[in-house]
């Protein structure tokens, strides 16, 4: 998509009613309705190249609604898991869209664009301040991908906050318009204890998006701004656990702290991953 289409794209994002939209979808994918449901589900399987191979239902009558489907699980083994110990694993299926160093707390978003960790985590604390000059990647999650997240190292959760915002598409032609897209938008910012300090996985959401799920809460939607503290130990999910999902498809943005890990080298924007796979090793402590 050129500058120019680029543009208007952006400018009919602006002018439509994102959450209307969006609830509008989500009352049509959560209908049970059998022959509104299969009927979504098979043109979204045609429309998408959707693999019902990997699925670990491969029929529709076994969903009981779209977003049941949107949201399937996969057969056993279907994701191998890094089995480095210390390997940090891609929390999901998707594009990696940018990667690489936190400089001086800003993260790298598109054609010249960035976002503060501050901005982006809603808070200006200590916590956003541990991972300037930390370590960043942003991958996007296409409408054909496997749309669970999980988590890309074991850690014990601290707090989780729901930061209500914008609706705009997360596609490549909106991130390299819109200013802070990731830091305007919807999103549910999850700050983890792990061996490796501080890990932030963030969940950010996007038009049509009709939810954020997480184990531990059913749905996060078109609320207020929202802060859940966690007691020691009471949230402890080991590497490659599932942690949320999405009910379309978004993007899932992971902080590390300073000096902990390095990116695989094979990894630069347009890389397709796999949840499970191997995306950083960490450094010597």
């Amino acid at each position: 998509m050129n500058k120019y289409w680029a543009e208007w794209f952006v400018a009919l994002q602006r002018l439509a009613p994102q959450h209307g939209l969006s609830r509008l979808g989500a009352k049509l994918a959560d209908s049970r309705h059998p022959g509104v449901k299969n009927a979504l589900i098979r043109q979204f399987i045609r429309t998408y190249k959707v693999n019902m191979d990997e699925a670990a239902s491969e029929s529709l009558e076994d969903y009981a609604c779209f977003n049941d489907f949107f949201t399937r699980a996969l057969k056993p083994n279907a994701r191998p898991l890094a089995s480095d110990a210390n390997s940090i694993a891609s929390p999901a299926d998707g594009t990696i869209s940018q990667l690489g160093r936190i400089s001086t707390g800003n993260i790298f978003q598109a054609k010249g664009k960035l976002f503060s960790v501050e901005a982006l985590l809603g808070g200006r604390d200590a916590d956003s301040k541990r991972f300037h000059n930390g370590q960043f990647i942003t991958i996007y999650l296409s409408p054909s991908d496997y749309h669970r997240v999980h988590m890309p190292v074991a850690g014990t959760l601290d707090y989780c906050r729901y930061i209500p915002g914008k609706l705009f598409s997360v596609n490549a032609a909106t991130t390299g318009t819109v200013e802070g897209l990731f830091a305007k938008n919807e999103r549910l910012v999850c700050l983890f204890d792990t061996p490796l300090g501080r890990c932030a996985v963030i969940l950010v959401g996007a038009m049509m998006v009709a939810g954020i799920e997480s184990v531990w809460e059913t749905c996060y939607q078109a609320g207020e701004l929202r802060l859940d503290n966690f007691d020691s130990g009471e949230i402890s999910l080991t590497k490659g656990e599932e942690m949320g999902r999405f009910k379309f498809g978004s993007t899932v943005i992971l902080l590390f702290e300073q000096d902990v890990i390095r990116w695989e080298e094979a990894l630069t924007p347009g890389y397709a991953t796999r949840m499970g796979q191997c995306l950083a090793k960490c450094l010597p402590s």
